[in-house]
């Protein structure tokens, strides 16, 4: 997409073009958008896929929020109810067929 194409698509109230064009280097100059040129302007994409930024950022969060501790993310999320005792129970059972090789 070209940043006018971006800022087309923001609500209101739409942030200057400069700031999102600033916004889009940052995110290229850390690996996630590149660009290709065409006349005068650039046109960007992305560079990953969902999963790599999905992967990358529950990283960040956990590293963050929770001291690098996926238990302590878990637990937050047990104590705030916002997973299942069925879901825990889900989650156990990936994990162990993982662990066996079933999964």
């Amino acid at each position: 997409m070209f940043v006018r194409e971006v800022v087309e698509m923001l609500p209101e109230p739409k942030p200057h073009f400069n700031t999102v064009s600033t916004f889009v280097r940052s995110l290229e100059a850390k690996g996630w958008l590149s660009h290709e040129q065409i006349g005068n302007s650039y046109r960007y994409f992305s560079t990953s896929d969902g999963s790599e930024y999905r992967d990358r950022s529950l990283k960040g969060l956990v590293n963050r929020f929770f001291g690098n501790s996926y238990l302590g993310f878990v637990s937050a999320l047990v104590s705030e109810e916002k997973i299942t005792t069925d879901e825990l129970r889900e989650l156990i059972e990936k994990i162990e067929s993982q662990r066996t090789g079933e999964g």
